[in-house]
C-alpha cells in the first residue's frame, strides 16, 4: 500500500481516544488570519452537508476554503478540531439569539423565550450550513465540546446560565429541569427530522407542548 504524504498522516491523530478534545493550535490574532479560520468553517460546513462527516477531510476543506493545507494545520491539528471549531461556533450563536430574545421580553415573561428556543434550534438546523448533520457534536463525539461534560450537558448549563437571571429558582433545581427538558427535546426533534427533512411538523408541535408543560410543573409560568 503506498505511504500517505506528511500533510495526510497529520490526519491519523482524528483517530484519537474521544475523551481527549482537540482546540486550536493557536488563536488567529489578526483579522486577516481571522477571516481565514472562518472561511475553514465554512469550507468544514458545507463538506459536511455535501458528503458528510466520516469523508471529510482536511485536504478537502483546505480546497474549498482557497487555502493550502498547511495553513490549515497552523489552526487545526486535524479534521475533528475543524469540526469542534464549528460546533462552538453554532453553540456560541444558538446562544446568542436566545439572549437577544429574552432581552426583548419583560423581565417576568421568560416563558413567551421557551418556544423560541426550540424555534431557533429548527433554524439553525434548517438554513446553517452542516448543522443538520452534526448538531452540538454527538455525531463526532458525545463530549465534542468539553472533554470533562457531554455536549448536552454543556448546553444545560449555558442555558441555566442565561434563564437564572429571570427565575427565582434554586440553580440546582433549575439546572436539573433544564437538563430533563433538554434531553427530551434532542430526541423528539432528531424524530421530527427523521420523519421529515425539514421537522415534521406534528411532532415538532408535540415537543413544544411536552417541553411547556413539564417546565411550568417544574418552574412555574
Amino acid at each position: 500500500m503506498p505511504r500517505r504524504c506528511g500533510w495526510e498522516e497529520q490526519d491519523v491523530s482524528e483517530n484519537k481516544a474521544h475523551g481527549e478534545t482537540t482546540a486550536l493550535r493557536r488563536q488567529p490574532v489578526q483579522q486577516r488570519s481571522a477571516k481565514r479560520v472562518e472561511q475553514m468553517l465554512d469550507a468544514g460546513a458545507a463538506l459536511i452537508d455535501e458528503i458528510g462527516y466520516e469523508s471529510l477531510t482536511t485536504t478537502l476543506i483546505a480546497k474549498r476554503a482557497g487555502v493550502a493545507v498547511g495553513s490549515l494545520y497552523q489552526f487545526f491539528p486535524d479534521k475533528r478540531a475543524v469540526v469542534q471549531a464549528l460546533t462552538q461556533r453554532n453553540l456560541d450563536r444558538f446562544m446568542a439569539a436566545i439572549g437577544e430574545r429574552l432581552s426583548g421580553v419583560a423581565h417576568s415573561h421568560w416563558w413567551d423565550v421557551v418556544d423560541s428556543i426550540l424555534d431557533i434550534y429548527l433554524d439553525m438546523h434548517r438554513n446553517v450550513p452542516g448543522f443538520s448533520k452534526v448538531h452540538f457534536g454527538d455525531v463526532v463525539d458525545r463530549q465534542l465540546l468539553d472533554e470533562s461534560r457531554d455536549n448536552n450537558r454543556v448546553i444545560a448549563d449555558a442555558l441555566t446560565e442565561l434563564l437564572s437571571d429571570y427565575l427565582d429558582v434554586p440553580q440546582e433545581r433549575l439546572w436539573f429541569a433544564i437538563a430533563i427538558a433538554n434531553e427530551a427535546a434532542d430526541s423528539l426533534l432528531k424524530l421530527a427530522f427523521h420523519r421529515d427533512p425539514n421537522g415534521d411538523a406534528e411532532v415538532v408541535e408535540e415537543t413544544k407542548y411536552l417541553i411547556k408543560t413539564y417546565l411550568a410543573s417544574r418552574l412555574g409560568e
